[in-house]
């Protein structure tokens, strides 16, 4: 499986501007530039698709590894937040930290916590990742 996305860019660093697409086109022609990277202006930017991709990402992963374990989620939200960093004259995405809710009823605390570490290391996105990757769930029954 192979999937797409593809950025357009004009200008300078500052003053240029860009756009960002998916091949689904859930993402078309979005705005993305300097200022939504880094001023707070609408748009978007990598860091919150990377975030973004890593949610969706785990939560599926958890969903799978629960199912394995004989559960079954009523709700898995999970947030993402990634961090950049500025080091030696650039940036790095240094971490990530997911926030989980999940709310499973009668679900099994110990296997519940090996499920969620086993997705935390085992969807894709966290694999693709050069980052730490710190975690906080919570389950309600």
């Amino acid at each position: 499986m192979k999937k797409t996305a593809s950025a357009h860019w004009q200008g300078g660093i500052k003053d240029g501007k860009g756009t960002i697409s998916t091949q689904s086109g859930v993402l078309k022609d979005s705005p993305y530039g300097f200022n939504t990277r880094f001023e707070d202006k609408p748009g978007t930017n990598p860091e919150e698709l990377i975030g973004a991709a890593h949610a969706g990402c785990f939560s599926m992963a958890l969903s799978k590894e629960l199912g394995e374990a004989g559960m079954t989620a009523e709700s898995i939200d999970t947030e993402a937040q990634v961090t950049l960093d500025k080091v030696d004259g650039g940036f790095e995405i240094s971490t990530v930290h997911l926030s989980l809710r999940a709310k499973i009823p009668g679900a099994d605390r110990t296997a519940f916590e090996k499920a969620v570490e086993t997705a935390k290391t085992g969807c894709p996105v966290s694999k693709v990742l050069n980052a730490a990757i710190t975690l906080e769930a919570v389950l309600e029954n």
